[in-house]
């Protein structure tokens, strides 16, 4: 027995061995409390780095030792494989996506073997294989059942580069697109979307059920659904067209000395059309559309606007108020249309300002100070007393505002409202490596679902596609054509795929049967091993996959599959790992593979290293230093061990272990 720790033949022997005796196969047992540790399973990109090394050592860890105190462990990996990078490649290099993606799969999965984590390698799974991707179209067929599935013509973001639509989700930073960079636009489309909006208050009630999460990611899901509670006034026009407002402050409503609509807000159009200001009003909200989500939200942002010409009617008091178009009015808030009260909303009294429009006090400072709207500076939006407003004049703004919804709800002037910032999901994508949506349009029949027993609807792979980015499907003529099946006649397919989040919503479920092929997943199996006990992955995750795989739970658990209000019991987000005071990238060039250290020092040193070099939660600075600091120590461990192999021999049964022939 040397006393060099020789990692190259000690690990391929075991590696080996675990291989053969299939000994991270898991099946339901009832003898044993089951234990559920679930990874964020990667995109095939070619290459992990020792980020990915850092997720998938934790979840390792905890498979094992949970393992060895005798529960009855499911640790499953897959791919979640559609995605834009494949499409990116296949026309930058002339790959077909499916072949770079397997051929990516095929790499990154020798180099977890080469990792040696306890994964079930029988439950693996793909999520542009047909036999996966066939139930996506199929779940998506029972939400189109349930009206949780519409088409909808929207105002929505638009990638010039990846000529694509993105979830609001998806605009990051300063309005940019999460994978490419680029600023989003604004586009009027037909798109499909889930109506996530319905489950919104249970999303935010049931984080009450998760102490095992971070607050911090249950903080960002509650600002990202973000509940206000006030109330609808119904504000018209002059010509009796409703425009109904959202407000948390109708105590405040006899302030209201304007109107703004968002720039997308429908009836921009309709008051303008024919008349002195359409032409000045389309290049004005042409111009807003072109600037960023970030840059309209911001309270530094210039406020710019025009009038409309026409008015609206206060129902409160019946005052005729000028309506405008504004660039600080968003359509996802509320209803794209806002009661403009300038002395009490700061936004509103720049604009007010800029504009020469009037500014009327309603509520003063319970102080005794006595605020004046021509020399107001600075709006005044805390707590006062009502003043100048009717039924509620002398109110504390608390009571003021419960007696004033009372007053609109008896009058008939509106009603109390639950409002979200959460906006339903948008899944279209006009690209072409995702999973085709299961619908066919017919001239006769109009929007038609594809048979369940017609499913999967095959991804093509014999495609062209174009130097303009389009999806090559619109060109398919095998896959675009096809019979309705409901009248007979000649009908096309939808050509745009599903948002791979989709794919990510219910993976975790398929892992509790893979291979069924009857059903999305075996009821018993899912009932046996959901909810989920512990999950891994990285906090920019916190908000779109997270999200979307409790809607999607609580939907199917409406639908009778499973019984579990929630996906993931625990929940960890590990830091990341850093080369040089930053995340590593390939376009940073900062990367570090796992074979350069699998190579050099063996798999137990990267992954000691990985696991001590940093609190899980914290950030990890890569340290070449530290990583052979753990071969060193590995060693001293070896000749400790193996030192005093008889002696160990003679205390208890170590011959399994096989200490000599290692």
């Amino acid at each position: 027995m040397g006393k060099r720790y020789n990692f190259e033949a000690i690990e391929s022997k075991w590696q080996k061995y675990w291989d053969e005796k299939k000994l991270y196969k898991t099946v339901e047992r009832d003898d044993r409390e089951k234990y559920y540790v679930l990874e964020m399973f990667p995109y095939p990109s070619g290459n992990l780095h020792m980020g990915h090394v850092r997720n998938y050592s934790i979840g390792d860890v905890v498979a094992r030792f949970k393992k060895m105190r005798g529960y009855n462990v499911l640790h499953p990996m897959g791919w979640d494989a559609f995605g834009l990078p494949a499409e990116n490649a296949a026309i930058k290099h002339g790959t077909p996506p499916s072949q770079w993606t397997w051929r990516n799969i095929a790499t990154m999965k020798e180099q977890l073997k080469g990792l040696g984590l306890s994964y079930d390698w029988d439950r693996e799974i793909a999520t542009c294989h047909p036999d996966y991707y066939r139930w996506t179209q199929w779940i998506f067929l029972q939400f189109f059942k349930k009206g949780l599935a519409y088409k909808a013509k929207s105002a929505v973001n638009w990638c010039p580069s990846c000529n694509t639509v993105l979830a609001n989700e998806q605009v990051v930073g300063e309005g940019w697109c999460e994978r490419c960079g680029t600023v989003v636009k604004k586009r009027n489309l037909e798109q499909w979307f889930f109506r996530i909006t319905d489950y919104a208050e249970e999303l935010l009630r049931d984080l009450e059920k998760l102490p095992g999460w971070p607050e911090k990611v249950k903080t960002m899901q509650r600002n990202w659904i973000g509940r206000s509670e006030g109330v609808e006034i119904h504000f018209r026009t002059e010509d009796g067209d409703p425009i109904p407002v959202f407000t948390t402050r109708h105590d405040t409503v006899y302030g209201a000395t304007y109107l703004v609509l968002a720039p997308e807000h429908p009836l921009v159009e309709k008051l303008t059309k024919g008349t002195e200001y359409e032409e000045p009003i389309n290049e004005f909200v042409d111009k807003i559309r072109q600037m960023d989500y970030i840059q309209r939200t911001s309270m530094e942002l210039e406020k710019e606007g025009m009038f409309t010409g026409a008015y609206a009617i206060n129902p409160l008091n019946n005052e005729r108020i000028p309506i405008w178009v504004a660039n600080y009015v968003l359509m996802e808030y509320g209803t794209g249309a806002v009661m403009a009260v300038p002395a009490h909303d700061q936004r509103d009294l720049e604009f007010a300002r800029k504009y020469e429009l009037p500014v009327r006090i309603v509520v003063q400072p319970q102080n005794g100070e006595e605020l004046d709207g021509d020399s107001l500076k600075e709006a005044f939006a805390e707590e006062g007393i009502s003043v100048n407003s009717g039924p509620i004049s002398g109110l504390p703004t608390a009571e003021a505002k419960e007696k004033m919804a009372d007053y609109i709800e008896e009058k008939g002037l509106g009603e109390r409202k639950v409002n979200y910032r959460l906006k339903d999901w948008l899944i279209s994508r006009q690209r072409y490596w995702g999973a085709p949506i299961p619908i066919i349009y017919c001239d006769h029949c109009g929007i038609v679902p594809v048979p369940e027993e017609d499913l999967p609807v095959y991804l093509p792979e014999d495609v062209e596609f174009k130097p303009t980015g389009e999806s090559p499907l619109k060109y398919s003529s095998e896959f675009l054509n096809t019979s309705c099946p409901q009248c007979g006649g000649a009908a096309v397919r939808e050509t745009d795929t599903m948002d791979t989040f989709v794919c990510s919503s219910w993976y975790f479920l398929r892992y509790t049967s893979p291979r069924e092929r009857d059903h999305v997943f075996d009821k018993d199996k899912a009932e046996y091993w959901m909810n989920v006990d512990q999950y891994i992955g990285g906090v920019e995750h916190a908000i779109l996959h997270l999200m979307y795989a409790r809607f999607f739970t609580k939907v199917l658990r409406d639908f009778g599959y499973v019984s579990v209000d929630e996906p993931f019991q625990n929940l960890l987000t590990q830091g990341m790992v850093l080369k040089d005071g930053a995340k590593m990238s390939k376009s940073k060039g900062n990367v570090v593979t796992p074979e350069e250290i699998v190579s050099e020092y063996g798999a137990d040193t990267a992954r000691l290293f990985i696991l001590f070099a940093s609190p899980p939660e914290r950030d990890l600075e890569w340290s070449d230093e530290a990583v052979e600091g753990c071969y060193r120590f590995l060693n001293r461990v070896w000749r400790l061990v193996t030192g005093y192999a008889d002696d160990l021999k003679e205390i208890g049964n170590f011959d399994n272990y096989s200490l000599n022939n290692s």
